[in-house]
């Protein structure tokens, strides 16, 4: 999704530069926009939820907010994490209910593409609580899309090749697989792994460890990036990988 475009109801406000997922739910929270010559670069946070559309043919994004209002919320500091205090601030400023205290995916309200409402001060003071401390919390879950790229992966027996891309779940914005470049051990050859076959990541060492071992990736089901992923290849893919069925394909 990096490069796609993003409008608001009255004109381009920039374009889709990474995303920042969690890391325990792996969904994505936010997506960092680069605004250009809109904002001179300045970069600026949306959940998902503020979408109103995706058109993937065309790599546009559109958001139900007008550049005004994108234009006056909070700072973002491109060059520091994603702190709790700052998710905050945007949540508050631009009216939606923060996905700590609902537990919504998008991170948002509930409604996607709802529509921007006012912050009033202390309107929602009776719904913080133990939110708060989650919300401490959080900022040490989000990691960035554009980072992960490039981790190296490693099965339970060795390396295996390293993440070459992210593909995401249209419906729910969960991080569906990891591509995986296997060049350098079955030439030519891209595998993909879900986050339900990974026992842990090394954040400092940029390491994602497998609970499976190299046999088992090296005859996985091939990936061809240039068709879509449909029902009758999930259903080859968990069968292989762990016996579990989705509907038999029609």
């Amino acid at each position: 999704m990096s490069g796609y475009t993003v409008g608001a109801s009255d004109g381009q406000i920039g374009s889709v530069t990474d995303l920042l997922f969690d890391e325990v739910s792996w969904r994505v929270r936010w997506l960092v926009i680069d605004t250009g010559t809109f904002l001179s670069g300045r970069k600026v946070l949306l959940p998902p939820s503020a979408l109103s559309h995706v058109n993937h043919i065309g790599h546009q994004l559109a958001v139900n907010l007008t550049k005004q209002q994108v234009k006056d919320s909070p700072d973002v500091q491109s060059d520091e994490p994603v702190s709790g205090q700052m998710e905050t601030d945007l949540y508050d400023y631009y009216g939606w209910s923060p996905y700590w205290y609902t537990g919504f995916y998008m991170g948002g309200s509930g409604c996607a593409g709802g529509p921007f409402a006012p912050n009033i001060p202390g309107s929602r003071s009776n719904e913080r609580g133990t939110g708060d401390a989650d919300r401490a919390r959080g900022d040490r879950h989000l990691r960035s899309v554009k980072e992960v790229t490039g981790y190296h992966i490693h099965a339970r027996d060795g390396e295996i090749g390293h993440v070459a891309d992210f593909l995401l779940e249209d419906g729910d914005w969960s991080v569906r697989y990891l591509v995986v470049d296997t060049r350098n051990w079955w030439p030519g050859k891209k595998v993909l792994i879900s986050p339900r076959s990974i026992q842990s990541t090394s954040w400092s060492d940029r390491m994602v460890n497998l609970d499976v071992d190299r046999e088992t990736v090296k005859h996985s089901p091939a990936y061809d990036g240039s068709e879509a992923i449909d029902r009758a290849y999930e259903y080859q893919y968990h069968g292989y990988y762990d016996g579990r069925r989705v509907p038999e394909p029609v």
